[in-house]
């Protein structure tokens, strides 16, 4: 699964990098309340494919400000014959964030990592998803009221993390533990021309 999260995430930055400017983004605090805070932003980019080289696997799409460029579908793109000209490769990614706070609980440091994803089925258009979610829990070792940031250490490493909301702040407390959630998912698929007007 590492392998294909690895060439969705390349071929994102190829379909994205192009023109990042016009992606689609939304950002938002999803919710917020004492001690706890989440927070998610999705990312949407689209292209149109222009031409496509079978012998080679190579797609030539355009940008929205008509931006050309090549990628190319790796033999673990599923069902590339049925990709035609006038079609749009569309990303779509999502990454979201969650923080709580766990009052002087004493518990163990840890960190979880999990994985997963699907290809389109044999004989649709072209597709993936994939997603990977870590989950850490961190002492609070440090507090700095000046800077208004905490000093996190977890299983790996220790890290300052700015807290802007000072009412956030003023719950944290040495000996506390901070238990963070980061979930990113990124879907790649290859829908039909639209319809002409």
């Amino acid at each position: 699964m590492r392998k294909y999260l690895t060439a969705v995430a390349v071929a994102v930055a190829a379909v994205a990098a192009p023109f990042h400017a016009q992606a689609q983004t939304a950002g938002a605090v999803v919710a917020k309340e004492p001690g706890k805070v989440s927070m998610a932003e999705a990312v949407r980019v689209s292209a149109t494919v222009q031409a496509i080289d079978k012998a080679t696997r190579e797609v030539t799409l355009k940008g929205p400000d008509g931006n050309v460029f090549v990628v190319t579908a790796g033999p673990e793109v599923r069902n590339f014959d049925q990709v035609k000209v006038g079609d749009q490769v569309v990303a779509r990614y999502v990454e979201a964030l969650s923080l709580e706070l766990k009052k002087a609980t004493g518990g163990i440091r840890e960190r979880v990592e999990r994985e997963g994803g699907a290809r389109a089925p044999q004989g649709d258009k072209p597709g993936v998803i994939v997603g990977r979610q870590v989950t850490v829990v961190a002492d609070v070792v440090g507090v700095n009221a000046a800077r208004q940031t905490i000093r996190l250490r977890g299983v790996k490493r220790t890290i300052d993390l700015k807290v802007r909301d000072p009412n956030q702040f003023k719950l944290v407390k040495v000996g506390d533990q901070v238990e963070a959630t980061f979930t990113e998912a990124v879907a790649l698929s290859v829908e039909p021309a639209p319809a002409k007007k």
